[in-house]
């Protein structure tokens, strides 16, 4: 298992576009991915899962990668989470 930490910059948090494009990528992803946020652990591959996690500005999430090509997926993930998924 890999993981990864980010503070979230989009202004409005990932609201529909960017949990959109989060779900896209992951979904391309043959690992198994988990997303926390606080207490939360959401499936990153739905786009609903995302939005239903109410991630804002701000707020602290970590990404978890576990599979034979997890290196590979969290660093697909971190590259665009860093370009702000499309915003």
């Amino acid at each position: 298992m890999v993981s990864q930490t980010f503070i979230i910059t989009n202004q409005n948090g990932l609201h529909a576009r960017p949990a959109g494009e989060l779900a896209k990528i992951a979904s391309t992803c043959s690992s198994d991915i988990m997303l926390r946020v606080g207490e939360k652990r959401v499936n990153p591959k739905s786009i609903l899962n995302i939005m239903a996690a109410a991630i804002r500005c701000g707020t602290e999430i970590e990404i978890e990668c576990t599979g034979a090509s997890e290196e590979e997926d969290l660093k697909k993930l971190c590259e665009a989470i860093e370009q702000g998924l499309g915003e």
